[in-house]
């Protein structure tokens, strides 16, 4: 089992950035992979970055101005937001998965509101 809980959102205005912070407990070596998603109102959960021991991926809609790390020990993930636009609002999730158990594990969400 893995516990997840984000924080770090809040309101801010066009062109500034947060850090969100997912801080994870439970059998976190058996993480394989951790993902940052979003839902904007009224929209579906979109996929927003992962990060393995392989690297990192991205998607178009926030490559070079998004960037996912990881502490070395493991259990706090993170999203640097920069350059942030009003499209950008959203909840934001972090996500663990573990393949040998095909099991996905999920935080509850903190809100990201850009606005002036």
């Amino acid at each position: 089992q893995v516990q997840l809980v984000e924080s770090g959102g809040g309101l801010v205005q066009p062109g500034g950035s947060l850090r969100l912070s997912c801080a994870a407990s439970g059998s976190v070596l058996s993480i394989d992979a951790m993902r940052w998603y979003r839902q904007a109102p009224g929209k579906g959960r979109e996929w927003v970055a992962t990060i393995t021991s392989g690297g990192t991926a991205y998607a178009d809609s926030v490559k070079g101005r998004f960037t996912i790390s990881r502490d070395n020990a493991g259990n706090t993930l993170y999203l640097q937001l920069s350059s942030l636009k009003p499209d950008d609002t959203a909840v934001y999730f972090c996500n663990a998965a573990v393949v040998r158990s095909g099991v996905d594990y999920w935080g509850q969400g903190t809100q990201v509101t850009v606005s002036s």
